[in-house]
This record gives structure tokens, sequence and C-alpha cells, in this order.
């Protein structure tokens, strides 16, 4: 599993927007940027629909003000689900990253399996990154919710 210090692994990722289908290459995305990336085992979910997300749609602008240049939500979904989900929370100060094929989840040792739930999945977790490398990193315990939430990771920043 990534660790506190570590770079970014090379990968890419998948964003639906108004300018149509974007992949990024997460070192050339996050260069040079303060970033919270928060990960989700799924869109649409019951924990991540009605507090993990939501908790950083209210806490955007807190967030921001403590100098991060971005904040992104990845769950292993497709761009099209990640981008309707993002609409139907009013998250429009939050990239939603979709890793489709779990390839960066993998890469960074977070996915778990969820069965028949839907596969491989991200564990829940929250980090900041500072130019591609990562100087928090808050993984759930499985079933858990409390340190990758909106209000642990502004209490780092």
């Amino acid at each position: 599993m990534i660790q506190q210090g570590q770079s970014l692994p090379s990968a890419t990722l998948s964003e639906l927007t108004a300018e149509g289908m974007q992949t990024h290459d997460i070192p050339a995305l996050f260069a040079n940027k303060k970033v919270v990336l928060f990960a989700v085992p799924g869109a649409f979910t019951p924990t991540c629909s009605e507090s993990h997300l939501p908790g950083f749609v209210v806490k955007a602008d807190e967030i921001k003000a403590k100098g991060v240049d971005m904040i992104a939500c990845v769950s292993v979904n497709d761009a099209f689900v990640m981008q309707a989900w993002g609409e139907t929370q009013n998250a429009n100060q939050i990239h939603m990253l979709a890793d489709g094929d779990a390839s960066f989840t993998k890469a960074l040792g977070l996915e778990m399996d969820s069965g028949k739930f839907g596969g491989v999945r991200s564990q829940r977790y929250a980090m900041i990154i500072e130019n591609g490398t990562v100087t928090q990193l808050n993984v759930e315990p499985p079933k858990s919710f409390d340190v990758s939430s909106a209000e642990a990771v502004l209490k780092q920043l």
C-alpha cells in the first residue's frame, strides 16, 4: 500500500466534463498542486452518497481556503456514472474521477474485493497530496467512516 512520503503511481483516470471525456495522467494532473483526493467504494452507495461526498461538497470552500488547489473524488466506476453522481450531489467544485478498471486503485494497493456487491472496489480513504507526493493518508477500516471525512481532512490541512 502507498505510504506517506511516496509519489503517486503513474496511472490515468477519466473525467466527463462539459468539454467531453478527459483522460488525466495522474503525475501531470497533480503536478505543482496541493490536492485533497478521497476515494469511495462506489457512487450512489449509502455512506458515499449520504455522508462522504456531501461532506466535501459542504466543506469545499473551507478546504480550498487552506491552500488546496483541487479536490478530487475517485471511485471504481465509469466516468458517466461519476459525472451523473456528481451532478446529483451538486459537486461542481470536485473533480469526479473514474477508475473504471481499478488500475489506479490497484497501483495504490488500496483495492478490496467486495464480492457480489461489485467485485474489485476501492477502500474508503482520503489523502493530501503535494506536488504528486502523499503527505497525509487516512485509510478507513472496513465498514467505517471517520478518518477520511472532510472534517478529518480539514484538521490536517
